[in-house]
């Protein structure tokens, strides 16, 4: 039998570990919802075994909480290995079907790898390129199980780290306004307390300053900078760059 599809989404975040995508982009995914956007979050691993965690079961409930306080219709945790994870053919099935199951317009994933940090995400940036492009073939229905193909409309990446002031490359960067939903943001990581006890407090502090200077520069409090695939381009000039 044919998975369930369900309600499409119109935007799903993906990342390697839980708190990847609330800490680089967690307030544009709570805006977002506070508009009545559909949105969703696919988690690549559990991120178990961690330090600070008993296991999986309470780094899944941490997830689900931040899930609930940034107000995302979905989320799912692959069955991939945590510091295992690789580009391989069945991790691409596997994102793959959950971009078919839940019919994304927009995927947001990883920008590039983090020196110094877990090598799983350079993985991610790879593995999330190639199940959108497996999403939308055809003629290979039984790798699917029955899923009908999906096309992502747009791709757009992510940043993740602190190491750097270098952007990766893209066809284009831009800042979403988190003003209004900063706050939300470091509620929803907060509650991964296994991961970011207050020793970790230098965590929050350095992204209050990274989002507020990426918000600073568009002319917002607080911002997340997003990397398109393709050029970006408007039909109406002056909106855009004076809205």
């Amino acid at each position: 039998m044919p998975e369930p599809l369900t309600e499409p989404l119109r935007v799903l975040a993906v990342g390697a570990h839980p708190d990847d995508v609330e800490i680089a982009c967690g307030g544009t995914l709570a805006a977002l919802a506070q508009r009545g956007v559909r949105v969703g979050i696919c988690d690549l691993t559990d991120g178990e075994p961690t330090p600070g965690s008993p296991g999986p079961e309470v780094r899944l409930q941490e997830a689900a909480e931040a899930a609930q306080i940034l107000g995302v219709a979905v989320r799912e945790t692959l069955d991939l290995p945590n510091r295992r994870l690789f580009d391989c053919h069945e991790a691409r099935l596997a994102l793959a079907k959950v971009i078919r199951r839940h019919r994304p317009d927009i995927v947001l994933g990883l920008a590039s790898k983090t020196p110094l940090a877990s090598p799983d995400h350079q993985q991610a940036v790879q593995l999330t390129d190639a199940a959108v492009f497996y999403a939308r073939l055809t003629k290979w229905d039984e790798q699917f199980d029955g899923l009908p193909v999906h096309t992502v409309r747009r791709q757009v990446w992510y940043h993740l780290g602190f190491a750097s002031l270098e952007l990766p490359p893209s066809a284009g960067h831009f800042v979403s306004d988190i003003s209004e939903t900063f706050e939300t943001k470091l509620r929803a990581i907060r509650a991964y307390r296994t991961q970011f006890p207050p020793a970790k407090d230098r965590l929050f502090r350095t992204l209050e300053a990274q989002n507020r200077y990426f918000g600073g520069s568009a002319g917002f409090e607080f911002g997340e900078v997003f990397f398109a695939a393709h050029t970006l381009g408007t039909r109406d000039f002056v909106s855009q760059v004076c809205p």
